[in-house]
């Protein structure tokens, strides 16, 4: 059942369960369109994009060679900033999703590439694709809101530690890397006590951050600044400063797509018997959008376009544009709220929510009852009604699963 965090006023409830299942209907029609389509075009597209990122790496890596000069610095610096981001983003990301497996290319292919991260492949896999796609927003079950270290909705029990939550955020951003391999590791849990210190699972897992870790720093730290002579601590300097532009760029891209003002967070209870429809719906309120021009796109790995992936994460991400009006309209046709707008004002929105969280909460709010220590109050949290009549038949030979309620009402 898809249950809002407890808010004043809840954007789902003039939904009948009978419009989310079409809700789901509908988006399986253009999932399955785009899906079938897929051809010549889409793979050249992302060899494309991946000859343009190698060709612009390796370019800039040559110009850096003579970082000792300024001019020389600052061109391969952007240069290598841009290529790092492209490689993240639009090919990293979205290689490891899937989209390109369809192309049957063991070159391109998610149980094959390896990325330019501090996090391998695998793990990053593992609590992104499985845990945080799955758990999209739900508060205490998907640990990307916050990674673990912010307070991200008023009904999180306030800690004074939640002061500092701007700094956790900002130096999270400049290491961003490494904090998702962090993350990726569980280390909070995992180094709390000397079992889980132990776990041949969590120990294999570290070592394969501290391997991947150490590559990353032969590569950028050690082999390229070697082979400037003259120019060695110049050039680590540019690595230096285009791994950091590189980790500033995806946190801020990433804090956009689920934490600006307008995006829905879940109860635990939303993923209790969870129709296809109400899955969708949930990514659907829990994801937005940047507006801008197709570079934008392009360097935010199309996760500008975050409610359409989360919708369909396998999809190519250079057909989002394409379904985006699609997906709009539908928001529109039921009423829905379609968060989008310029970077600049998702990520002030973000960084906003990150400031007011970190302090107690005020008004309205201050009085809420913790969701941890008690059920909320009447008229305060909505939950959809149980069934009072039996689904129809063709809901079920969609794949979608039955419908149990028939309308939203307060609990």
């Amino acid at each position: 059942m898809t249950t809002i965090q407890r808010k004043k006023s809840n954007p789902i409830a003039h939904l009948t369960p009978e419009d989310i299942e079409r809700i789901g209907i509908e988006l399986d029609a253009i999932r399955d369109e785009v899906m079938g389509s897929r051809g010549e075009k889409d793979a050249a597209y992302i060899r494309r994009v991946i000859a343009w990122q190698r060709g612009l790496e390796l370019g800039s890596r040559g110009v850096l060679l003579f970082s000792i000069f300024p001019p020389a610095w600052l061109v391969g610096t952007a240069g290598l900033s841009v290529a790092k981001i492209l490689e993240n983003m639009e090919i990293g990301h979205n290689i490891l999703h899937g989209q390109w497996d369809w192309m049957r290319d063991p070159k391109i292919h998610s149980t094959k590439w390896e990325w330019d991260h501090a996090s391998p492949a695998e793990q990053w896999k593992h609590s992104h694709n499985e845990l945080h796609h799955t758990y999209t927003n739900v508060i205490g079950r998907d640990n990307d809101l916050g990674y673990g270290i912010m307070r991200v909705d008023e009904d999180q029990k306030w800690h004074p530690m939640h002061l500092g939550q701007p700094f956790y955020n900002f130096v999270n951003a400049l290491l961003f890397e490494y904090g998702i391999a962090a993350y990726d590791l569980e280390l909070g849990k995992n180094l709390k006590t000397r079992e889980r210190r132990r776990d041949p699972k969590f120990r294999a897992a570290l070592k394969a951050v501290r391997r991947k870790i150490g590559k990353q720093v032969l590569k950028d730290y050690i082999v390229h600044p070697a082979l400037s002579g003259p120019s060695f601590l110049h050039t680590i300097a540019a690595n230096a400063t285009a791994n950091v532009i590189r980790n500033l760029w995806s946190h801020s891209v990433i804090m956009c797509g689920h934490f600006p003002n307008g995006v829905e967070t879940f109860e635990k209870t939303s993923i209790e018997g969870e129709t296809r429809g109400e899955w969708y719906l949930r990514q659907m309120l829990g994801s937005a959008n940047i507006s801008g021009s197709p570079a934008m796109h392009l360097m935010t790995g199309n996760l500008s376009h975050q409610i359409e992936h989360h919708l369909f994460p396998d999809m190519p991400s250079n057909r989002y544009k394409e379904i985006a009006p699609k997906i709009q309209d539908l928001f529109q046709r039921y009423g829905l709220s379609y968060t989008s707008g310029p970077l600049p004002k998702q990520v002030a929105s973000a960084w906003y929510k990150v400031f007011r969280l970190s302090l107690p909460n005020r008004g309205e709010a201050a009085v809420r009852r913790p969701v941890e220590k008690k059920a909320p109050a009447v008229s305060t949290r909505w939950r959809r009604a149980q069934p009072q009549a039996p689904a129809s038949a063709h809901l079920g030979s969609a794949g979608l699963g039955t419908p149990t309620p028939v309308a939203l009402s307060a609990e």
